[in-house]
């Protein structure tokens, strides 16, 4: 991302969130404040590709706050959002008694609060902003055992480095969980088409200036994610997004695309 401004990759999904909204009705995953918090109207274009894009971030963020509602009934009170953007989850919080930490770069936390302070959302007073740019500075947080890591829309764009001393944060924190979604590589794409396609969206995200950087397979992943101590994992790719969202059971298991991964420890 360019200095001084805020990430751009972080406002196109914000629009995929509000486009949701709109399109279908807020269907796989409601947001009250995804349309106020943008500022203009979303792109509600069908154009090749949107639609898959639109519906996975969709499933992505349903899929995560799931588990945290999971995760709050079984006693957590502390939520880390590591690279916020314009997430809006902080400003709809049902449970008062969860403290929400929002991490992200300074420049896209100030547009942030400046699109807050436009649209009229209230900040909770159980919400603090940790300003951190994830490839130069080491992140610590004020946070103790049972926190929630919301990490969605990040992990691809960071070097591998980068990836792994934030995984090493979050598994240093005693009985952690933590929601992220990763990219498999262009090469393990099915067809030659779809190869093709995921290295044009990989283009267009570089020339913004946020290139993706780690991919990674399911089972190279969840054999690393158990190294660190997450025993219990969840893994959904296309087919089991597919069939748990969508009503298609059809889509095969080895299906390749984006993937959402909830790893806990107990």
């Amino acid at each position: 991302m360019e200095t001084g401004q805020p990430s751009r990759t972080a406002f196109s999904a914000a629009r995929y969130r509000a486009a949701h909204q709109l399109i279908e009705g807020g269907e796989i995953f409601s947001d009250p404040l995804a349309v106020r918090i943008l500022g203009v109207p979303p792109d509600a274009e069908e154009a090749p590709g949107r639609r898959a894009m639109r519906l996975f971030i969709a499933a992505r963020t349903r899929f995560a706050e799931d588990a945290l509602a999971e995760a709050v009934r079984n006693g957590t009170r502390q939520l880390v959002v590591l690279g916020a953007g314009l997430d809006t989850f902080a400003y709809r919080n049902p449970w008062p008694e969860l403290h929400v930490f929002e991490v992200d770069h300074p420049d896209t936390q100030a547009f942030k609060r400046q699109r807050l302070a436009e649209a009229g959302i209230a900040v909770p007073e159980g919400v603090t902003y940790v300003p951190v740019d994830f490839e130069r500075e080491k992140l610590t947080l004020p946070v103790g055992p049972q926190a929630f890591f919301l990490w969605l829309g990040v992990v691809p764009y960071l070097t591998r480095t980068g990836f792994d001393e934030t995984l090493g944060l979050i598994a240093a924190t005693p009985r952690s969980e933590v929601v992220f979604d990763y990219a498999m590589p262009p090469s393990s794409m099915a067809t030659p088409e779809k190869q093709a396609a995921l290295e044009v969206r990989a283009a267009r995200v570089a020339r913004l200036g946020e290139p993706w950087q780690t991919y990674f397979l399911p089972d190279d992943l969840a054999a690393e994610l158990r190294k660190l101590g997450f025993d219990q994992l969840e893994d959904l790719g296309p087919s089991e997004l597919a069939a748990r969202w969508f009503g298609r059971p059809d889509v095969p298991k080895d299906t390749p695309g984006g993937h959402v991964v909830h790893a806990r420890q107990t």
